[in-house]
């Protein structure tokens, strides 16, 4: 679904991303854990339109994405939760979740409804909170309100940025129980996270991802028990 060979992006004369190769299959769970600035950010930008190319290339579905704008890689198919949640705090929760559906087509706006009334049964507390500006949820409210918005594109891969941060630990696992639950319906998820732990839990593969180049790849699993993995980033060795 998304495959990505020698990128290289970044901000002006900054390079960031240094050869960037990867792919994303249909169905899987992909996650890219790294510490703060290895450039996990950057990626998730470049590939939705936000970052400027400066070689290499993405191809989605066997798209280029290089020349596309934002809008039109999200109307591809190719959405982004981003990184602190950025709800539109002076509107309420069904106003975002309605812009969200911005890049719908005439005919599927006639069913706007109906995605709205999904999103609220994949977080039911949304519409409970309906009327409620987006601004006074909790911060765990606010994680989903963003990931539902991002669902209204009804999007075939939805990438997320850091969505466990600041949330505590039971929120969660009850976010990560959605994104597994959004593979069983048949989305691709691309997951950057830095709690490696909870990311690599629940995904099929992973990739590394130290200044700006990918230093290992693997099944989660392995991963899990790579013994620099371990030490790096979930704060313990194997015996």
């Amino acid at each position: 679904m998304l495959k990505i060979r020698n990128l290289e992006a970044g901000y002006g004369k900054l390079r960031v991303l240094k050869r960037i190769s990867m792919h994303v299959d249909p169905g899987e769970i992909v996650t890219i854990i790294g510490a703060n600035g290895a450039g996990k950010t950057t990626l998730l930008h470049t590939i939705t339109g936000l970052v400027k190319i400066n070689s290499g290339e993405i191809l989605f579905r066997n798209n280029d994405l290089n020349r596309l704008k934002p809008e039109k890689i999200v109307a591809s198919g190719c959405s982004l939760v981003p990184e602190g949640r950025q709800v539109f705090s002076t509107m309420t929760v069904e106003e975002n979740l309605i812009l969200g559906g911005y890049i719908l087509t005439k005919k599927e706006k006639g069913g706007l409804k109906h995605e709205i009334g999904k999103v609220y049964e994949l977080f039911p507390v949304l519409k409970e909170r309906a009327r409620q500006l987006a601004g006074t949820l909790s911060g765990g409210e606010q994680q989903m309100l963003a990931m539902g918005r991002a669902l209204m594109a009804k999007p075939s891969l939805i990438m997320m940025d850091e969505p466990s941060t600041g949330l505590a630990p039971l929120i969660v696992k009850s976010i990560f129980k959605v994104v597994l639950q959004l593979r069983e319906e048949g989305n691709t998820v691309l997951l950057v996270e830095q709690n490696a732990k909870a990311a690599l839990g629940i995904a099929d593969r992973g990739y590394v991802l130290e200044t700006g180049k990918i230093i290992l790849q693997g099944v989660a699993e392995d991963l899990l028990q790579n013994r620099d993995v371990q030490r790096a980033y979930l704060g313990r060795e194997m015996d």
